[in-house]
């Protein structure tokens, strides 16, 4: 992946790492196209940052990306790097007398489903592009999940597995797949991650990302220094004890 000069589609770019990724590309001369549910978010980001492009999509539904693909690509038909950032990340009780699917299918349907599905409708553009990237979020709960976040937890895996795939099929048609990997960052993707002590600063993460971007402009995986407590436990031979810090044990 180069660095400048591209055409980037990020998901979920509305606030927290979305939003600071796409601030970070739009300032190293990218032309930036955020998307995402919400019209207010994306007002407010055109209004702070003239020059990126913002655009609803829904990734939770197959229909909207449908739509959302033949509009992204007639009107930025230089598209050549997607982001997969959109997430949720809800708290669940499957031992409760009454746990309701709502919130894992939700998770399932924009976690996994939404990149899958906008992969499959962009990849026709991508492969006529020089330089085409597809960039993947998962978490470092990928690799030690967060009882509290079953399904979260379980998404990330899934993508982390198909990002290995995907980066394999890939690998003759000159598409970079890159993976980044975050810890538990200082945003609002749960109540009380932007104030727990323990999630990384927001602006500390972004320059240590960039950084390695830029490094490693290829991938595969881009992991800062602090999601490696959980992204090396099983290669390590750690991963009991980590999983047991995690999650209080």
């Amino acid at each position: 992946m180069k660095m400048t000069g591209n055409t980037i589609l990020i998901t979920g770019g509305g606030t927290g790492i979305g939003r600071a990724l796409a601030e970070q590309f739009h300032a190293r001369g990218n032309h930036v196209i955020v998307a995402g549910r919400r019209a207010e978010p994306l007002e407010v980001l055109a209004c702070d940052v003239p020059g990126i492009a913002t655009a609803l999509l829904d990734v939770s539904d197959a229909a909207d990306i449908a739509r959302f693909a033949d509009s992204v690509t007639r009107d930025h038909p230089a598209l050549n790097v997607v982001l997969h950032n959109a997430g949720i990340m809800k708290a669940e009780d499957i031992a409760a007398d009454r746990y309701d699917l709502h919130d894992a299918e939700a998770m399932v349907a924009t976690n996994l489903l939404g990149p899958i599905r906008l992969t499959a409708a962009l990849l026709p553009y991508l492969r006529q592009q020089s330089d085409a990237a597809i960039l993947t979020v998962s978490s470092g709960l990928a690799f030690v999940p967060l009882v509290a976040t079953p399904t979260y937890s379980a998404t990330k895996a899934a993508i982390h597995s198909w990002s290995q795939s995907l980066r394999s099929q890939l690998a003759a048609t000159g598409i970079d797949v890159i993976e980044i990997a975050p810890p538990a960052v200082a945003t609002d993707l749960m109540p009380g991650h932007a104030k727990n002590p323990n999630s990384m600063p927001l602006d500390a993460y972004i320059a240590e990302t960039m950084a390695l971007l830029e490094a490693n402009p290829q991938g595969p995986e881009n992991t800062v220094e602090r999601v490696k407590f959980l992204r090396d436990a099983e290669r390590e031979g750690r991963y009991d004890a980590v999983y047991g810090v995690l999650n209080g044990g």
